[in-house]
């Protein structure tokens, strides 16, 4: 494994890479979160088939804090970050895996990064403003989503309710590092609904586009999601991993890794 500080416009970024031999993976985590989350991949067989590079992103983990804020902390602003980014590691074409927040970026990237060769999503739903309400089911947790300034309570219950269980202690230090501008400016950016039409762009996307979720999903209307239009839905259906929360690449690895290798070797060779 591979351990890189990336210099781009939007923030030095931090970027761990595995040696597999196949496709290029991008994978891009959540909202106050890190790369760390997707260790067992990058330590498994998925990052021993495929070349993993999984990114801090700008405000997050051991990346610095956007260098402008106003530019880089909304959903399209992760997105130019992550294009860029990729061309700095000379990579011309790449699977996304997005989660939560991530999932929000992977969308955002279909326009903007001509060799995306399929995009799996997880924690996702395809929204724009007017479906907000109905996309999430709220909650206690889910209303820290754009707060700016944790308390030492406030990180321990976000951090416990996105990344669930085996839940690794190292994940409070991660959620307290958030640049908490970054919660706020990107919830701010997308009701002043900058970016993309996320509905449209799911309904429109000729790439494949795999929807994983785990079956006790906290934040996500699942039944939204399965009802959403899609372009180009993978296996013609969305997948829903039974007693996985809000990551199920980490309470349920075996089954997700499953379906994303299935889906990598697929879109590999399409």
């Amino acid at each position: 494994m591979t351990n890189a500080r990336v210099e781009t416009s939007h923030a030095t970024i931090a970027v761990s890479m595995t040696d597999g031999p196949g496709l290029p993976v991008l994978m891009i985590h959540g909202n106050s979160a890190s790369g760390i989350v997707f260790r067992q991949q990058m330590e498994g067989d998925i990052g021993r088939q495929w070349r993993l590079i999984v990114p801090d992103l700008p405000g997050h983990g051991v990346s610095s804090d956007a260098i402008d804020p106003g530019r880089t902390y909304s959903m399209e602003g992760y997105a130019q970050a992550m294009v860029e980014l990729l061309d700095r590691l000379g990579i011309a074409q790449a699977a996304v895996f997005g989660w939560s927040l991530g999932g929000h970026v992977g969308l955002e990237m279909i326009k903007r990064f001509p060799g995306l060769r399929g995009l799996m999503i997880t924690g996702t739903p395809p929204l724009t403003r007017e479906t907000l309400g109905e996309a999430f089911l709220g909650g206690e947790a889910a209303g820290l989503s754009g707060k700016e300034h944790f308390s030492p309570e406030d990180v321990a219950l976000y951090a416990r309710a996105t990344c669930g269980e085996p839940f690794e202690e190292a994940f409070l230090a991660m959620v307290a590092r958030t640049d908490g501008r970054a919660r706020r400016m990107m919830v701010e950016a997308f009701l002043a609904g900058t970016g993309d039409d996320q509905s449209r762009l799911a309904r429109e996307a000729a790439i494949p586009l795999a929807v994983v979720n785990g079956a006790d999903e906290p934040f996500v209307n699942l039944d939204f999601v399965a009802r959403a239009a899609y372009g180009n839905l993978w296996d013609g259906r969305t997948h829903v991993i039974p007693d996985a929360g809000h990551a199920p690449f980490r309470g349920r690895s075996a089954e997700f890794d499953a379906l994303l290798a299935r889906f990598l070797r697929e879109v590999e060779w399409d």
